[in-house]
């Protein structure tokens, strides 16, 4: 994981409880310590988060309360050449 994304991934957990409350068991995009997404699905949060910003430089989570949610945890792939 990118420090980049390392970073997403802390700012979802310090708002963990927050986000939840308003957008519990949606995907949401996370990139600049931002909510810049909330899809139904990883797929669609995926793609439709791709056509603007490149892979890699975002983060998707299911946003759930509690430590469980996070036990897997789900981010942008890395397009290979």
């Amino acid at each position: 994981m990118t420090e980049q994304l390392r970073e997403e991934f802390k700012y979802y957990l310090a708002s963990q409880e927050e986000l939840a409350k308003l957008y519990n068991g949606k995907f949401i995009v996370i990139k600049n310590r931002q909510v810049i997404g909330v899809y139904d699905s990883e797929l669609e949060a995926i793609t439709e988060t791709a056509r603007q910003h490149e892979l890699g430089t975002f983060l998707v989570q299911k946003c759930e309360p509690g430590a469980s949610s996070y036990t897997q945890m789900y981010h942008s792939r890395v397009a290979l050449a």
